[in-house]
C-alpha cells in the first residue's frame, strides 16, 4: 500500500488532536508515516502508533527551535526524499500552511489548502474544501507531483488503529536559508483552563450582540460551564 507522511503537531511530545485527526484520514489513502521534528519523539510515538503511524521519522536539532519554518521545511523534504510518498498530510495551521507551502515549491508539487475531508481516488487523493462560508463545498486533486494537502481542524474524529509505530531516526541537512530568522525570545501564553480552540469539540463564540468587551464575561461563563473553548467574532 502507498505511504502517507503526516506532519506531527506537538509540545515536546505531547501531540495535539489535528495530527490524531490526520492520522485517521491518511490511512483512506496508505499507510501513514509520522514525521516528527523536535524532542519527545519517543513518548509521542506511542499516541501516533495508536492511531495508525506504522513508522515515526524523528529528527531532533537546536535549529527546529531556534529558527522559523525553514528548518522544518527542510526535515519534511527529507522525509518526502526518503519515502517518496502518494501524498503529504500538514494541519492547516498559520505554521503549517508555510510549511506545506514551501514544500511544495520545492519538490514542484501542488497544493491544497484547508481540506476537511480526504478519500481515496482513481488518479489520487481527492480532498473536500468548504469554500465561501461553507456556501459550497468543492471536490480537488492534485495534477502535478506528490499532493501537498493541509487539513481544518476538526475535520474529522480521531480514530484508534493500532500499529507498529516504530521510531527510525531521520537524516536531515540544513539549507543556507535555514538560519535566516532567529527565534530571539518567547513569551508563554497565559493558560485559561479552557482547550484550544482548534481541539475543542464544543466553541462558544461571542461578539458586538453582547454589547462591547465589558459584557464578555457572560460568553466567557458559558464556556466554562460547557467545557467549551471561547471565540471572538467581529461579526
Amino acid at each position: 500500500m502507498a505511504e502517507v507522511l503526516v506532519y506531527v503537531d506537538h509540545v515536546d511530545g505531547a501531540v495535539r488532536k489535528p495530527t490524531l485527526e490526520l492520522l485517521t484520514l491518511a490511512r483512506r489513502v496508505g499507510d501513514p508515516i509520522a514525521v516528527h521534528l523536535g524532542p519527545g519523539a519517543e513518548e509521542a510515538a506511542k499516541v501516533l502508533g495508536e492511531h495508525g503511524a506504522v513508522k515515526v521519522l524523528a529528527a531532533d536539532a537546536p535549529e527546529f527551535g531556534d529558527y522559523l519554518v525553514v528548518p522544518k521545511v527542510d526535515a519534511l523534504q527529507a522525509a518526502y526524499e526518503a519515502v517518496s510518498p502518494a501524498a503529504v498530510l500538514v494541519p492547516s495551521s498559520a505554521e503549517g500552511k508555510e510549511i506545506a507551502a514551501r514544500l511544495a515549491v520545492r519538490i514542484g508539487s501542488g497544493i491544497i489548502t484547508d481540506a476537511v475531508d480526504l478519500e481515496a481516488g482513481d488518479e489520487g487523493p481527492v480532498a473536500t474544501q468548504s469554500v465561501f462560508a461553507a456556501s459550497f463545498t468543492t471536490k480537488s486533486r492534485v495534477t502535478k507531483g506528490t499532493p501537498v494537502i493541509t487539513v481544518k481542524p476538526n475535520s474529522a474524529s480521531p480514530e484508534a488503529a493500532p500499529a507498529a509505530g516504530a521510531v527510525e531516526q531521520l537524516a536531515v541537512s540544513f539549507g543556507e536559508q535555514a538560519t535566516g530568522t532567529k527565534v530571539v525570545s518567547r513569551t508563554p501564553r497565559e493558560s485559561t483552563g479552557r482547550p484550544e480552540l482548534t481541539e475543542a469539540a464544543i466553541v462558544v463564540s461571542g461578539g458586538r450582540g453582547v454589547n462591547g468587551a465589558e459584557n464578555f464575561p457572560v460568553i466567557e461563563g458559558l464556556a466554562d460551564s460547557l467545557g467549551a473553548a471561547v471565540g471572538a467574532s467581529r461579526a
